[in-house]
C-alpha cells in the first residue's frame, strides 16, 4: 500500500517557515552552507526572486535560514575575526583555509582576501589583534575614567576567550577532551570563582572547559 504524501495546490500563499526550510533543503542536499541564487534556482522548490522579496534581500533570507553569505562586502574585522575563532574553536587548531566553506564558518574566503590579501594574513593580523593588550582594548570602548572604575563584565571579550583557550591549547581542563581529538566536543570559557561570587573577568581567573565539564559543574567553586 502507498503512502499518503500532500502536495501543494498551485497558487497558495508561501510561508516564512516554508521559504526556509527549503533554503536548508538546498543546502544539505548542496553540501554546502552557501546558497547562491543561482544554485537555488537548480534545485529550489520556490522562485528565489519570490524569496528575496519576501525577506528584503537574498541575504537577508540566507541570515534567518542560518546560512552563510559568500558574497557580503564590507565586513566590519570584529565579525571576520570571530568567524576565525569559530573555526579555530571547532577543530582545535589552526584553521585552514579551504575550511572557510564549510560549517562553522559562516564567512567565505573571498571576504578575508579583499580586506586582508590573503588567508595567512588574515590569520597573523587575527593573532596579533588578540595579542595586543586586553587593558587597552577595553578603555578604548568605555566611557570616561570614572565609568572605568566599574567591574567588568561577565561575558569575556572575544580577544580573551581566544587567549584562554590557546593557553588550555583547546582542551577542557578537567577531562582533556578537545575538538581536535574528537568530533563534536564543544568549548566554553568558564569563571574558575563563578561570576556570582565575586570573581572577574581576567585571564588568570578563566578556564576552557568542554560542555559536559561546564554543565556539570554548576556554580562550585572548586
Amino acid at each position: 500500500m502507498s503512502n499518503f504524501q500532500i502536495t501543494r495546490v498551485q497558487g497558495a500563499p508561501i510561508s516564512n517557515e516554508e521559504y526556509i526550510a527549503d533554503l536548508k533543503r538546498v543546502s544539505q542536499l548542496a553540501g554546502t552552507p552557501k546558497v547562491t541564487q543561482a544554485l537555488y534556482a537548480k534545485h529550489g522548490q520556490f522562485d528565489r526572486r519570490n524569496l528575496s522579496r519576501r525577506f528584503g534581500t537574498w541575504n537577508k533570507a540566507l541570515i534567518a535560514a542560518g546560512l552563510s553569505i559568500s558574497n557580503e562586502v564590507d565586513i566590519a574585522d570584529d565579525r571576520l575575526f570571530e568567524n576565525i575563532l569559530a573555526l579555530w574553536q571547532h577543530y582545535g587548531r589552526q584553521p585552514r583555509r579551504a575550511e572557510l566553506a564549510r560549517s562553522p564558518s559562516k564567512i567565505s574566503q573571498g571576504a578575508y582576501r579583499r580586506r586582508f590579501r590573503s588567508w595567512m594574513e588574515a590569520l597573523r593580523s587575527f593573532v596579533a589583534w588578540s595579542n595586543s593588550s586586553e587593558e587597552r582594548a577595553r578603555d578604548s570602548v568605555r566611557g570616561p575614567a570614572n565609568e572605568r572604575e566599574s567591574r567588568p563584565g561577565r561575558a569575556p571579550s572575544l580577544r580573551l576567550r581566544f587567549r584562554v583557550m590557546l593557553r588550555d591549547s583547546f582542551c577542557c581542563r578537567h577531562c582533556g577532551s578537545s575538538p581536535a581529538k574528537r568530533l563534536g566536543v564543544e568549548l566554553h570559557v568558564d569563571h574558575i570563582t563563578p561570576w556570582s561570587k565575586g570573581g572577574e573577568t581576567v585571564l588568570d581567573n578563566l578556564q576552557t572547559l568542554c560542555s559536559q565539564c561546564n554543565l556539570g559543574k554548576g556554580n562550585i567553586h572548586p
